[in-house]
């Protein structure tokens, strides 16, 4: 027979967002620079949806390069296949941040193959896969990041959680939770005909 503080112990999600998060403006997340407020209020427009015609001439901006480095060097990890650490990148870091622009601009940038390395998953004697981009990808990756992640997020779907600033699972949960109060029993997609819970 199960415990029967079971239940009781679980982890519990709050009913509501931390406060801190409710603050934030609209825009808390995105990279200042890229994204100017002009370019912010035309996101924002719904009537139109803007057309960006020229993203990559932002995506090896230099401010935005060097924001970019930033984010990877203060999530610090492991070295790619060229072996080379966020620590030897940062001693010559104006000169690679350089180079990166040149290709990118120039259109000469090819990413390296990523490195394979199993890690233990915890609880288990099983391993995941986890794949290690070179240091110069992470940052193209961070910089391609700030340009584009502005305009998917204003086309994702409400209900839509994964991977978006200012949201996880908790939030998912709390919408399910709340959905299940109203008393709803079911959902309808457009691969999935009439699913029941009842």
């Amino acid at each position: 027979m199960k415990d029967a503080t079971a239940e009781e112990k679980r982890a519990r999600v709050a009913e509501t967002p931390k406060p801190a998060r409710e603050a934030r403006p609209r825009w808390w997340w995105v990279e200042p620079a890229v994204w100017t407020e002009r370019m912010l209020a035309a996101l924002e427009e719904r009537e139109r949806v803007p057309v960006w015609y020229a993203l990559m001439d932002k995506v090896y901006h230099a401010n935005n390069l060097v924001a970019a480095w930033e984010k990877v060097q203060a999530n610090r990890g492991a070295a790619g296949v060229d072996r080379q650490s966020v620590g030897a990148f940062g001693a010559h870091a104006e000169q690679y941040l350089a180079e990166l622009h040149d290709a990118l601009r120039t259109g000469t940038y090819r990413a390296q193959a990523v490195r394979r390395c199993h890690i233990p998953k915890e609880g288990t004697a099983t391993t995941r896969p986890l794949g290690i981009p070179t240091v110069k990808d992470r940052i193209v990756q961070t910089a391609l990041k700030h340009v584009t992640e502005p305009i998917w997020e204003t086309r994702f779907h409400t209900r839509s959680y994964g991977f978006r600033p200012g949201r996880g699972c908790k939030d998912a949960l709390r919408e399910v939770d709340r959905l299940l109060h109203e008393g709803c029993v079911w959902w309808w997609t457009r691969t999935s005909k009439h699913i029941s819970t009842a």
